[in-house]
């Protein structure tokens, strides 16, 4: 989600970091601490990497010492105002396949709208981005 699903739908954006929505429980955080573990990624700023911090409603950020993803920045969300459920986006996900048969989920084009409808000036121009790059 976040910026590189812009660039996924053609509405191009640099963006200093990679967002996760994830479910905040046992299982998948223990996968997502291992995959973590291969970046060598470590907490950057508060609260700690704790499923009551995700189920809250706040991001957890990384950021990445391995030498291919050097200084990489991951956040990471289970809740996000303004959307609905981790389940219910993952039913309207939207999964684009490369020419290299690399898949990726995204949020549905409507989902991510409303993820950046914020109160970060950066963020309006995005959605307008978004509508052209779907109209065109």
């Amino acid at each position: 989600m976040g910026g590189q699903a812009c660039v996924f739908y053609g509405a191009a954006e640099f963006s200093r970091d990679t967002d996760l929505a994830i479910v905040a429980d046992a299982a998948n955080l223990a996968r997502l601490r291992g995959a973590l573990a291969d970046l060598q990624a470590d907490v950057i700023a508060v609260p700690p990497f704790r499923a009551t911090f995700l189920r809250r409603g706040h991001a957890v950020q990384f950021r990445c010492r391995h030498p291919l993803a050097s200084r990489m920045r991951v956040d990471v969300m289970a809740r996000m105002r303004g959307v609905d459920s981790f389940d219910k986006l993952w039913k309207r996900r939207a999964t684009i396949e490369l020419p290299d048969g690399a898949r990726f989920d995204l949020l549905s084009l409507p989902d991510l709208g409303r993820t950046k409808k914020t109160q970060r000036d950066k963020d309006w121009p995005m959605i307008r981005r978004l509508v052209e790059a779907h109209y065109f």
